[in-house]
């Protein structure tokens, strides 16, 4: 479940480094602020003097893994420290059985006929209200089947495109039309293209409408021709070629919010999920493996100069193809050990959802 592997092997670490570098960092994911050395003796298992600590934390500085915040002040973890952790320390559960019902029944709290945006809708919606994060659900283009079109005329010029999907979703488009195109033509353009695009995407349509101009099978005169290629662009156009984002519980992200460097590490985040910035290279990382994945801060350049953390475990259609992946979005200091099960638990109960008949 990692996003990468760390830079420090878990094997450099002697057993007094390890308990010290860990009562810091889960210290840090408790109370997000520095634990010092003071401190830090009352918790170990066997007693140290604050001076043997210091040194301790001082090598563990030295190698990139912790960092000291203010001049005298205690330490905190890197990111690669982060990454030790979650890597080489972190104990993960699983969901109880009331965890899993919780979760299902909110995933499915609306009924059984939706949509699959309405099904990751929900199941973001979720994630954000359970982990106090923002859930956040990243979708790839896909390409779907058309059920029926129909062009209505909305002046001389202009037509309304209704585009409805195998799937009940429906599109409304507005399209130009050729000057002088007679009424009749829109009847025939929408029966032209029913007749071939029953259960077929728009690359297998387009495809059909070339072999029958090949074949001089159609006798559509050159203003619907028009017409029928206008429509099927204005399906081809309205996807995103970057996928599809969906996050709620943004509000979430400024519970804990204290400094002004933090303030300006949650505005980056909301300018990067304005943007959608290195949406595929997101999927990609995440998609390519079994489970969850965990990118701390500069590991995803989607959240590199917000210092955010994400968790995401793909989701699959129905031949187990990944076709996107949800998560949660969060500070580095996320709890990573409740996260974790959540969201894998959630990806494959919207796996299992929308790969339903």
């Amino acid at each position: 479940m990692s996003g990468r592997v760390p830079s420090v092997p878990l094997e450099n670490l002697d057993q007094r480094s390890r308990e010290i570098f860990k009562h810091i960092v889960e210290n840090y994911l408790e109370t997000g602020i520095p634990l010092g050395s003071r401190n830090l003796s009352r918790e170990l298992s066997k007693p140290l003097s604050a001076a043997s600590i210091r040194n301790v934390m001082a090598d563990l500085e030295h190698m990139g893994l912790l960092y000291s915040p203010h001049t005298s002040a205690g330490r905190l973890p890197t990111e690669s420290g982060l990454r030790l952790f979650v890597d080489g320390f972190l104990e993960v559960g699983d969901l109880s059985s009331e965890e899993r019902e919780r979760i299902a029944l909110q995933v499915k709290a609306k009924g059984e006929e939706r949509t699959p945006e309405q099904v990751l809708t929900e199941a973001s919606q979720m994630l954000s209200g359970l982990t106090r994060g923002a859930g956040v659900v990243l979708s790839h283009r896909q390409e779907n089947t058309i059920r029926h079109i129909e062009f209505v005329r909305l002046d001389p010029l202009k037509a309304l495109v209704v585009l409805v999907a195998q799937d009940g979703s429906v599109e409304n488009r507005i399209i130009h039309l050729p000057p002088g195109l007679p009424p009749s033509a829109l009847t025939e353009a929408s029966n032209y293209l029913n007749t071939i695009i029953q259960n077929r995407s728009l690359e297998d349509v387009q495809k059909e409408l070339s072999r029958q101009r090949e074949d001089n099978k159609r006798e559509l005169d050159e203003l619907t021709d028009k017409l029928v290629e206008q429509g099927l662009a204005v399906w081809g156009g309205g996807a995103q070629e970057e996928g599809t984002l969906i996050v709620r519980g943004r509000s979430n992200l400024l519970n804990d919010v204290g400094a002004a460097e933090d303030l300006e590490r949650i505005r980056l985040l909301f300018d990067d999920l304005e943007s959608k910035k290195d949406l595929i290279q997101l999927l990609d990382l995440a998609g390519n493996g079994e489970g969850v994945r965990i990118f701390i801060g500069s590991e995803s350049r989607l959240f590199s100069l917000s210092g955010s953390s994400l968790i995401v475990s793909p989701y699959r259609d129905h031949d187990q193809r990944v076709i996107g992946v949800l998560g949660v979005i969060g500070p580095t200091r996320l709890n990573y050990a409740r996260v974790v099960p959540m969201v894998d638990y959630t990806a494959k109960l919207v796996s299992r959802l929308l790969g339903e008949p």
